[in-house]
């Protein structure tokens, strides 16, 4: 990009634009970030926990993007086992729409970086491609209504109605998750994570039951005004197959909003 000199009246100096010295800085921060992203998703793909483990690393990249005051554009390359189903990679994009804030629910988030939390109802349209090694790929579909209630000691409670559609092969399998999810922000003098618990159970079409059920525990540690750090565990129960399938998982998401 070309920067181009403006003349100080009355004092025969050469400047540049601050305006576009800071676009610039802007944009190079841009380009030193691309690559840390390239490398998480690079290390995310070649991720793979070796069959019969019974703890497993579950890396998720996530990426935020508004478009509008009320549309949010996101992308999501994740590993990912739940529902019976192997290790996967899972990767695609999505659009989340939401309503008017609420100042109850603006309080209690005031220091979230996810602005959407302060939403009474989001709405969130998507697709996954999700490989597998040994058997065809799914393709999918993901629907899900999202609403956030605040509650006493500045606790937020969201319960999010999610349904996959899965194509493989021209088959169509379907399953509905609804997970709810209690966290608080904390003050530690200036800064300001979440810790969370939260639960989730599965309903599948193939098995015609709610055959897994998941419990999560973690905490949201935000690093700068556009980052945050999720580690956090889960443990699951799948009934699908015999015998059941007990599964401890560590998960680390890194979430970026823009």
């Amino acid at each position: 990009m070309r920067l181009r000199n403006f003349l100080v009246p009355g004092t025969g100096v050469l400047q540049r634009p601050m305006a576009t010295v800071a676009s610039v800085r802007a944009s190079a921060s841009g380009v030193r970030l691309l690559p840390a992203i390239l490398l998480a998703v690079v290390l995310l793909f070649r991720a793979s926990p070796a069959h019969g483990q019974s703890f497993e690393f579950l890396p998720e990249v996530d990426l935020y993007s508004k478009i509008h005051p009320d549309i949010r554009f996101n992308f999501q390359a994740k590993n990912t086992r739940e529902a019976g189903d192997p290790v996967q990679v899972e990767v695609g994009p999505g659009f989340d729409f939401f309503l008017k804030p609420l100042v109850r629910l603006q309080k209690v988030t005031a220091f979230d970086l996810d602005d959407t939390k302060s939403r009474p109802l989001q709405f969130t349209v998507g697709f996954r491609y999700v490989p597998s090694p040994d058997k065809p790929h799914i393709e999918r579909m993901i629907l899900a209504v999202t609403p956030h209630f605040p509650l006493v000691a500045n606790i937020l409670l969201t319960d999010r109605n999610r349904a996959d559609l899965d194509w493989e092969k021209g088959n169509l399998n379907w399953r509905y998750r609804n997970r709810l999810t209690l966290e608080r922000r904390i003050g530690i003098n200036s800064y300001h994570p979440a810790p969370y618990v939260s639960a989730e159970v599965f309903y599948q079409s193939q098995y015609q039951k709610w055959s897994t059920t998941a419990l999560y525990a973690g905490c949201l540690f935000p690093l700068g005004k556009h980052l945050e750090l999720d580690p956090y565990y889960e443990h699951q129960n799948t009934t699908s197959k015999r015998p059941n399938e007990q599964l401890n998982q560590f998960g680390l998401i890194l979430s970026m909003y823009f």
